[in-house]
């Protein structure tokens, strides 16, 4: 009896142990489920055009842009003078005659339109089409991929003519390593580390046959060197020939506005420290890339050089620009105009006029920058407008009026970003703007008029302070008006005539608009609104906006709160706060932003996810808010953010408290990995993506600049700079809760070897942790998002939902 027993208790508990394994695989679990229905690739087919991008004519003030709905992709040309909106093409005419032409089938809403552009005459467009048929001959290209056959075409907008270029079989090819004076008569690039010339006959021969050896190149330079030449790329592999013959761009090189001369800025990178990643997937061996890296407190800087070359008589000079140690100069450049925005070869000019530039000149520390002057024939750059502050400062780039007579520049010595208006010589005329708000950057400026259009915010009481508006202001600072209206984050489009804007406007919790409006912001016409029906359909919610104070009990802090769009008020569920410090930037969105791996998708999986500033973190509030942190780069954040996560809690009862998550990447890596061991009776989960934990081997620009470097100048003169900063691994033995580590292996920006000195001190505090290497992944995970967005989804469930997908197979898109 006992034996008939087991053998029915055995045969019972392998039934119920398949059902188990079958439900397991065939019934995911709910959040999952949810999740699934706004995986990436479906995303794209819910919500299409969020924005307008104008392409403005070259001549006059009109624009086309493309706009895509459910209903498909549409072209309208808007002519803002007499207030119409028309649609470019016939389309359902169109399709039939592409069809006749290429013989594959078209239909209106599913037309193949590619690289349209716009001619010089404003009626004459061209674009192109891909069959879906191979191509008939020369079938595979250097890749040994099979290759489509294209079809060019021309286009007569007022007539609605279609010409095919049948004679046509390729596009016209620009090289990209060509800069191009503004007389159009001189191309200049880098060759083997030098610089070299052409005549603009022998350039238009390469982009028929880049080996044509009939061509003449002129050698401008011959000193250039490993390290200290010009077009070296950023890094270099064990397999890669630096010289090789091959023309390359000759980096970051200004034209005076006559084509007379050029300047140059290079980095003699010799001394500075290499660091290496290596790509172990590359066929048919692995390699080793290398590149210059220096870290912060290293004596082993770049030194800046400045160039000034004649094509005259092919001479060149170096312009003295030494004040301070390891500083680092800039060229102040021309602004391209809307106009020569689909232009092929657009000539890169210097601020000023014929005779002429200016130069921005920083100390390493950041605390000194002068605006500096430099004419031809002198040896030598001289300031004109100097900045000093005790933390770092920022700059924006310099605008000129009337060829550099007139400067405006933009500064936060008051505490607050402001423009000021200068002569040349660097004599203040006055302020143009004032008060406790912030200039974001000039936009346009109206010479004739005396007007600058600016974006701002934080000027309007009882609204968002990270609303960016447009705004203009006369010259003298007088006039100041909001051009761009609304409770709302404003994305604008401002033609070359300062006469007309292309204004988009949203908050992360509308559907966004576009609007065509004059200079002084009145409504020209409606342009667009998003279309969000299936969006709205598949059950899309918009996240919410909150305020709350930080630590001190003073400051306001903003965020956004994601909810799973099945939410159910009488439930609790985890809170996961996805952060990025700053100091740059914030990880909180303010106009609408489409769905994101890192927020709206998570929270899909069964959770709150909110995001919110923190002291220290968005440039765009005062110098206060923004250098917050200075000095202390590791936890100036953490208060703030638990703090508002206990607000929200407090608010919000369908949080719980106790079981908190946080999450981020890069900065919010480092972030996120401080704050699990900083609080870690609060922060019970961290997902923590290619993290910059050890700022001691983080790129300088970055840490001596938001934490701080000191500058020491010895009896003798000697100038040294000393560097300190707080890191996570000192924190692994504070470690509770769990933590799942993520990087590339191949990422150039934040070294790998930051996460793996993390893990190195959670294995001598003996602590359990996971981790997840993504191989041929750069600082973002590329095509590998996907993936880690699931495993980050199992990570957070397993931990604060207490049950996860187990199954080997990750959901599919």
């Amino acid at each position: 009896m006992k034996k008939h027993l087991l053998l029915l208790a055995s045969g019972l508990l392998l039934c119920f142990g398949a059902s188990a394994q079958t439900n397991s695989a065939s019934d995911p679990l709910p959040g999952y489920t949810q999740a699934q229905r706004f995986a990436g690739d479906k995303l794209p087919t819910m919500l299409f055009s969020t924005s307008v991008d104008p392409h403005w004519f070259k001549a006059g003030n009109c624009f086309w842009y493309e706009y895509k709905t459910g209903n498909g992709n549409v072209w309208y040309v808007v002519n803002p003078s007499a207030k119409s909106k028309r649609p470019l093409f016939d389309q359902d005419k169109l399709a039939a005659e592409l069809t006749e032409i290429v013989k594959d089938p078209y239909i209106a809403q599913q037309l193949p339109i590619q690289k349209l552009e716009a001619g010089e005459d404003g009626r004459t467009f061209t674009f192109q089409v891909t069959s879906s048929q191979d191509a008939k001959k020369d079938t595979t290209d250097k890749d040994n991929k099979t290759k489509k056959e294209v079809f060019y075409f021309s286009y007569d907008y007022p007539t609605r003519k279609l010409t095919h270029l049948a004679d046509k079989k390729k596009d016209t090819e620009y090289p990209d390593w060509a800069s191009i004076s503004p007389d159009g008569k001189t191309v200049v690039y880098a060759k083997d580390l030098n610089l070299y010339r052409m005549s603009r006959e022998d350039y238009e021969k390469l982009k028929k046959d880049d080996k044509d050896s009939t061509v003449t190149e002129i050698q401008l330079t011959t000193t250039g060197v490993k390290d200290f030449g010009f077009g070296q790329p950023y890094s270099i592999l064990n397999t890669d020939t630096l010289c090789n013959g091959k023309r390359k761009s000759p980096g970051y090189l200004l034209w005076s506005p006559d084509s007379r001369h050029f300047a140059v800025s290079i980095s003699d990178s010799r001394e500075v420290k290499d660091l290496w990643v290596i790509n172990a997937m590359a066929t048919p061996r692995p390699t080793l890339e290398t590149y210059k890296y220096q870290m912060p407190g290293e004596k082993e800087a770049p030194i800046s050089h400045l160039y000034l070359f004649d094509m005259s008589n092919d001479s060149y000079k170096e312009i003295d620009t030494w004040a301070f140690k390891d500083q680092t100069i800039r060229m102040a450049y021309q602004p391209r105009l809307q106009k020569q925005r689909d232009m092929k070869e657009l000539p890169s000019i210097w601020l000023g006029d014929n005779n002429r530039f200016f130069v921005t000149r920083s100390s390493r520390d950041l605390h000194r920058i002068d605006i500096c002057t430099y004419t031809i024939g002198e040896d030598s750059i001289r300031p004109i407008i100097e900045e000093r502050m005790n933390t770092y400062i920022e700059v924006r780039p310099l605008a000129a009026v009337n060829n550099g007579k007139e400067l405006i520049h933009w500064s936060e010595r008051d505490g607050w970003a402001h423009l000021y208006l200068y002569d040349d010589k660097g004599n203040l005329k006055n302020r143009i703007t004032s008060g406790p708000w912030h200039v974001d950057q000039i936009v346009k400026v109206d010479e004739a008029k005396r007007v600058v259009y600016f974006l701002a915010n934080g000027r309007e009481k009882d609204e968002n302070p990270y609303y960016e508006h447009l705004y203009r202001a006369n010259l003298d600072g007088s006039g100041l008006q909001m051009v761009s209206t609304g409770d709302y984050f404003h994305d604008v489009r401002i033609d070359d005539d300062a006469q007309f804007i292309v204004h988009n406007y949203s908050r992360i919790n509308t559907v966004p608009k576009t609007d065509l409006l004059d200079n002084t912001g009145r409504k020209v016409m409606e342009l667009e609104e998003s279309d969000f029906s299936q969006l709205f359909a598949a059950g899309y919610q918009f996240p919410e906006p909150f305020k709350v104070k930080a630590q001190d009990g003073v400051t306001d802090l903003y965020g956004v709160m994601y909810k799973p769009f099945d939410f159910d008020s009488t439930k609790v569920y985890p809170v996961i706060d996805y952060v990025y410090p700053g100091p740059q930037v914030e990880a909180t969105r303010y106009p609408f932003t489409r769905m994101s791996v890192r927020t709206d998708r998570l929270a899909q999986a069964g959770f709150i996810v909110v995001s919110v500033g923190n002291r220290g973190g968005h440039p765009s509030r005062s110098k206060w808010y923004h250098n917050f942190g200075y000095g202390n780069l590791r936890d100036y954040g953490l208060a703030d953010q638990k703090a508002a996560i206990i607000q929200l809690a407090d608010k919000y009862k369908f949080i719980d408290i106790h079981r908190v998550g946080i999450h981020g990447h890069s900065g919010g890596g480092f972030m996120s990995t401080a704050a699990i061991m900083q609080y870690p009776d609060f922060f019970k989960v961290a997902v923590s993506c290619a993290g910059n934990h050890d700022n001691k081997i983080y790129n300088r620009w970055w840490s001596e600049t938001h934490h701080g470097v000191k500058e020491v100048v010895s009896e003798k003169g000697d100038t040294t700079f000393t560097y300190s900063i707080k890191s996570n691994p000192e924190l692994a033995k504070q470690l509770k809760g769990h933590l799942l580590l993520v990087h590339g292996d191949i990422d150039n920006n934040v070294h790998p070897g930051n996460t793996m000195r993390v893990v190195d001190g959670l294995i001598r505090a003996n602590k359990r942790f996971d981790m997840l290497l993504l191989p041929q992944q750069r600082h973002g995970f590329g095509d590998m998002d996907e993936y880690f967005y699931w495993r980050m989804v199992d990570y957070f469930s397993e931990h604060l939902l207490g049950k996860s997908d187990k199954s080997v197979d990750i959901p599919q898109r």
